[in-house]
């Protein structure tokens, strides 16, 4: 149906999504037309009062301006996915509670959009796919055959959560596809945003997605492995991390330790788990020691406490610094891990919303111990009293002053550190 009247350049499937609406706002915001097709009718409220859902750095201005010009529009219509020039599918693969990749599950979505597209459309897929699951899409619907073949890419995002609208202009855009249409197609629509395409093969840029967060999740489990082994001896790891990366360039990737989490590092590794039928030691040995750092957390504190007689508050609750997204937040984890040990147990978070939480004041002064689960920018400031057990893997709370040397030695944490000159430290504030 090459002479369907095409409303929209860009439909976006799961366009109220946390992949989904940065990207679309930034296309919006290029003069592109953009429809958002979810199912939300909550968020759609939101958004279209130019409020977003959920933490994006940087998006509401711009959010309000495009639908001042009526360059954004939301549809819960399955049929306006017709008439768009190119359709982008951010609903991705997820895993199941046995780290199994659900591919049935993202087939099936691709089932129910299937019959409201045609050949004059290129569909472009975004998020996390299990590797060869896409060619094996086109076999499955027999998108290959016949003289009207539907034209597919696969184009990863690979943006760190919370600072979308402002990656998509800086970074490179992997850009793949199964015809010269899907490929001209991708390369035409991701120019507008990107400041450079990067073409490869489908099945190359498949596992670019997947390693990109692998390669991360597993830098993160080196730092937790290496804490888990200083806090065992007594020591400080991030006082231990600072000396060794002090004018030793060759070990400046070495990260903080902390809760490496959310819904993509553990995924994407656990796909790689799956693919080669868990013929895989890095993966499943980075997700036993960062899934396995909140019980390192509680078992030290046992060593020093009975925690059936304490309170303790946990500063974030977030997956990360900075944002409002709690799924496979690790501090969950440590909450739950706390009362199961007859401990009382605080929660708060500056960004993410729950009845159940505290203010981090109220959080501080009733606790006995604290442990930070995201580093918030907002704790950078927080002065707690030296009687208070702090464990502060990531640096960063300040040191009370008034505490002895040999308070300090019991501490978790040396307190702020920054280095600008090696960009893969997390830092506060900065994605990781």
């Amino acid at each position: 149906m090459e002479d369907r009247e095409r409303k929209f350049d860009v439909l976006i499937v799961g366009g109220l999504g946390h992949v989904g609406l940065p990207l679309g706002i930034v296309f919006a915001q290029k003069g592109l037309e953009v429809c958002l097709f979810d199912i939300d009718e909550n968020k759609a409220k939101l958004v279209l009062n130019g409020i977003m859902p959920f933490v994006e750095h940087g998006a509401e201005p711009i959010l309000k301006d495009v639908l001042e010009k009526k360059k954004l529009k939301i549809s819960f219509d399955k049929r306006d996915i017709s008439y768009a020039r190119n359709v982008i599918i951010t609903l991705g693969t997820e895993i199941d509670e046995y780290m199994n990749p659900q591919v049935r599950k993202f087939m099936d979505s691709i089932s129910e959009i299937s019959e409201y597209l045609d050949s004059g459309q290129t569909l472009i897929i975004r998020s996390t796919v299990y590797p060869g699951v896409c060619r094996q899409m086109l076999k499955n619907f027999g998108w290959t055959a016949g003289e009207n073949p539907i034209h597919v890419a696969y184009c990863p995002e690979r943006l760190a959560q919370g600072y979308g609208i402002k990656e998509l202009l800086e970074l490179p855009q992997i850009v793949s596809g199964f015809s010269e249409k899907a490929i001209k197609d991708a390369i035409e629509l991701f120019s507008v945003v990107s400041p450079k395409i990067v073409e490869t093969i489908v099945e190359e840029a498949e596992l670019i997605k997947l390693f990109s967060n692998s390669f991360r999740y597993i830098q993160f489990s080196v730092a937790n492995q290496f804490y888990t082994l200083a806090t065992k001896l007594g020591l400080d790891y991030e006082r231990i991390r600072k000396a060794l990366i002090e004018g030793y360039d060759r070990a400046g990737t070495l990260a903080s330790a902390g809760f490496s989490a959310g819904p993509c590092l553990l995924k994407d590794t656990m796909h790689l788990v799956a693919f080669d039928n868990a013929n895989f030691p890095l993966g499943n040995a980075a997700m036993i020691i960062n899934e396995g750092l909140p019980n390192t957390i509680v078992e030290s504190l046992k060593k020093k406490h009975d925690l059936n007689k304490k309170k303790v508050g946990i500063l974030g609750m977030a997956f990360k610094a900075e944002v409002d997204d709690i799924r496979d937040s690790l501090s969950f984890k440590l909450r739950k891990l706390l009362k199961f040990h007859g401990a009382e147990v605080f929660c708060s978070d500056e960004f993410a919303k729950d009845p159940r939480f505290v203010s981090k004041e109220e959080l501080i002064k009733n606790s006995d111990i604290i442990i930070v689960g995201a580093p918030h920018s907002a704790y950078k400031e927080l002065q707690i009293s030296g009687d208070i057990d702090v464990v502060d893997l990531w640096g960063i709370l300040k040191k009370d002053k008034n505490k002895d040397l040999q308070s300090e030695k019991k501490e978790h944490s040396i307190g702020e550190y920054k280095d600008e000159k090696y960009p893969y430290h997390r830092e506060l504030g900065k994605p990781w």
